[in-house]
């Protein structure tokens, strides 16, 4: 029988995993996905804010990659250089920056391997308290914005001719996506937090015929991965994180054979 302290982190991955489905069909369907390997990679500038002023971790994750995902959308508008080379730029160097500072910075011990690939089993109730909240969050603003999200997504000019607020909608899904991805770096870390955010989704596309069912999919798919992951995680002993992004590629593969096999079939 499961011990009561998996509770803790079943919980927290689960949850993720539901607002994940939505937010990384957002990130597929807009080609977002290196924008939030930039934003795990810019939060480690916040967990060092975070060590140096003594602030809670959680918080200074949630505040460097709001505030990154804040200074990116003018810098893209701005810069001479492509979105992707702008990004690749602005992740790594982030990145570095964040670890030469912890590592110059005397009398502070971080456990970085646990944000680099994530310390799922180390969820406390605070965690869980921030994770409760941000789906919450989410998960109402998205219901409500969903149809103009869906628009813009689509096409900007024609939501635009619709009435939608596109700047305000846009700015809204980089927010979402920056709280859910700082959040998300306790699951798996910086470094994986982006195939949490894209593989179920991807899964879920080959065998969807509406945005709403790769939605529903893309959660279930990510849930099945978090409970796969750390059951191999309790049986084998291995790294939570990582098992729950290997659960997903798996899952992801299957899903290819299965639409290979509905299209031969059809």
């Amino acid at each position: 029988m499961m011990d009561i302290w998996w509770l803790m982190p079943l919980l927290a991955g689960v949850l993720l995993a539901v607002i994940g489905g939505p937010l990384g069909s957002f990130v597929i369907w807009r080609r977002m996905a290196f924008f939030g390997d930039t934003l795990a990679h810019g939060a480690l500038l916040g967990i060092t804010f975070g060590v140096l002023t003594d602030i809670n971790l959680t918080l200074a994750l949630v505040v460097g990659s709001v505030v990154l995902a804040l200074l990116l959308i003018p810098l893209e508008q701005s810069a001479r250089l492509s979105s992707d080379t702008l990004l690749g730029i602005v992740s790594h160097s982030t990145l570095a920056i964040g670890l030469v500072t912890l590592s110059l910075a005397q009398d502070v011990r971080v456990d970085l391997m646990g944000y680099l690939f994530g310390d799922l089993l180390a969820v406390g109730t605070q965690d869980i308290i921030w994770i409760i909240a941000a789906v919450l969050v989410v998960g109402a603003l998205l219901i409500w914005q969903w149809r103009g999200l869906l628009a813009v997504t689509v096409s900007p000019e024609l939501a635009e001719i619709e009435g939608h607020p596109v700047k305000r909608l846009n700015l809204l899904l980089i927010l979402m996506l920056a709280l859910i991805v700082a959040l998300a770096m306790k699951v798996v870390g910086i470094l994986l937090v982006s195939a949490l955010l894209i593989i179920p989704p991807a899964a879920a596309r080959s065998v969807s015929r509406s945005p709403e069912q790769m939605v529903i999919l893309a959660s279930l798919t990510g849930i099945t991965a978090v409970i796969a992951g750390l059951w191999a995680s309790f049986h084998w002993d291995t790294p939570a994180g990582p098992s729950i992004v290997v659960a997903a590629t798996s899952l992801f593969a299957i899903s290819l054979i299965t639409a290979k096999a509905m299209r031969h079939r059809g």
